[in-house]
Order: C-alpha cells, then sequence, then structure tokens
C-alpha cells in the first residue's frame, strides 16, 4: 500500500493565492483532499480569482474565494470570521503566505514603505494566527507560515523585506511555544522558486537564458525550486505524518546555502 497524504474534510485557509507560491500551495492541499478557501488583493469575479478556483477545481478539489488586503490591521480579523461562517466554524489549516517584495535599501527605504513591509510581511502573519486560534484548538490545528531564504542569508538591496523575514522564524517559535500542543507552527523558507514572476528579472539581462543558467548552475540540485514542490512541502506539514513537527522553518533553497562562494571549484 502506498503512502497517502489526506487531508480529507479538512478546512485550509490560504492566502495569497491567485499566483506563484500561494497558487501552488491551493492546488496541492486540494490534492490532498482539503477544502481551500483562498484570499488575495483582487475582487471576488476577477481573472485571477477565477483562476484560483478553476486550479483547485482541476485538482477535483473544492475552492472558496474571498477578497481581502492584509495590509490593513482589521483585514484578518474579518477574514478569519467569514471563513469560519462558511466552514460552520472550522479551520483545521493556516498557510499564511502572502506578501511581496520591498527591496529598497537600508538609506534608501522611506518610513512608509518600512510600515507597509512590516504590516504585510510580519503583522499580518501575527494577526491572521491570533484569529484563527479559538478555531484550530479545536481539532488540533496546523499554522504554516511562509518565509524566505532571505531571513537566512541576503544580497545587498533587500532591505527590508528580509528583516520581516527574519523576523517571521522568531514568529514561528514562539507561538509554538504558547499555543502548543493544542496547534502546531511551523515555518517554510523557500529559496529561488521558478513562477512567471520572476520572468521580468531574467529578462532584465541582456542574456536572459544565460542568466537563468547561471542562477540554477548556483544551486546544487542544479535546477529552481517549483510551486508544487512548496505546495508539496505544505501537504506534508499539515499531515499525521508531520505531528512532532512544530517551532522550527524549514529552508528549502536546492542546497544554495550550502555553497560558501558562488565561483568555487
Amino acid at each position: 500500500m502506498s503512502l497517502e497524504i489526506n487531508l480529507d474534510g479538512k478546512v485550509a485557509l490560504v492566502t495569497g493565492v491567485t499566483s506563484g507560491i500561494g497558487l501552488g500551495i491551493a492546488r496541492m492541499l486540494a490534492k490532498a483532499g482539503a477544502v481551500v478557501v483562498g484570499c488575495a488583493e483582487h475582487e471576488t469575479d476577477s481573472a485571477e480569482a477565477r483562476g484560483f478556483i478553476a486550479a483547485v477545481e482541476a485538482e477535483h478539489g473544492k475552492a472558496i474565494y474571498l477578497k481581502a488586503d492584509l495590509t490593513d490591521p482589521k483585514a484578518p480579523e474579518h477574514l478569519v470570521k467569514s471563513v469560519a461562517e462558511i466552514s460552520g466554524g472550522h479551520i483545521d489549516i493556516l498557510v499564511s503566505n502572502a506578501g511581496r517584495n520591498f527591496f529598497e535599501g537600508a538609506l534608501a527605504c522611506s518610513e512608509e514603505q518600512w510600515q507597509e513591509n512590516l504590516d504585510l510581511n510580519l503583522s499580518a502573519h501575527w494577526r491572521l494566527a491570533k484569529h484563527c486560534k479559538p478555531y484550530l484548538e479545536k481539532d488540533n490545528g496546523v499554522i504554516i507560515i511562509m518565509t524566505s531564504n532571505h531571513a537566512y542569508a541576503s544580497i545587498p538591496g533587500c532591505f527590508p523585506y528580509n528583516v520581516a523575514k527574519t523576523a517571521l522564524t522568531g514568529l514561528v517559535r514562539s507561538l509554538a511555544i504558547e499555543w502548543g500542543p493544542a496547534i502546531r507552527i511551523v515555518g517554510i523558507a523557500p529559496g529561488f522558486i521558478d513562477t512567471p514572476g520572476n520572468q521580468p528579472w531574467f529578462d532584465s539581462f541582456e542574456d536572459s537564458e544565460q542568466e537563468r543558467k547561471r542562477t540554477v548552475d548556483l544551486h546544487p540540485v542544479k535546477k529552481l525550486g517549483t510551486v508544487e514542490e512548496i505546495g508539496g512541502w505544505c501537504a506534508f506539514l499539515a499531515s499525521e505524518y508531520a505531528s512532532f513537527a512544530s517551532g522550527t522553518t524549514y529552508l528549502i533553497d536546492g542546497g544554495r546555502s550550502a555553497l560558501m562562494q558562488d565561483n568555487s571549484q
């Protein structure tokens, strides 16, 4: 008998589901049997929202979409209440994924950019977790917080994004200590994941294909990550097989952080 990750009957709230990693997570959770309630900034009748619904249904799953601007401090509470009303008071899995890059540099970053970065990339994760807690603790739920490899090592100019992502590893530890054993909290720190949103960056180079190859070659696995792989990690961490995992953040970067120097022979 083959190993099966079975999330049948579980209700998963996933933020930032209309593209990239969030959409991949939604698809893989649905493939494992979870009902996925997703949110993003787009309107409920938008092409992005319809794309999310279609992607989940293609995995023979059930999807519900809600609009939410998580930079608004009041939005997480409203979102969680809406999910609870839809699900009859059940939230079993929270994947707090929504975020975006704020690559400004320490001197160039404005007060407004600093605050917006903190609101979305740090505070929203805490607020969501806090409001989901009463529902998650009913059935030993799981919180998965999406941080980044920038939490462990970064490059010039990625401030203040890397600051918020580093802080999320502390949030994972604190919540696990305070809310266990009723709730498990884990983090995932993806490295370079190949999404359509990365192509404009490659295209900014004179030879985009050569830059892609150079980037791939920086990874010992000689490939970039996929959204399905990150989604698969989420499905596993939400399952019974990960019941001993809490309070830690998993760095999934294709071995990139193992290299001391980019050009070492």
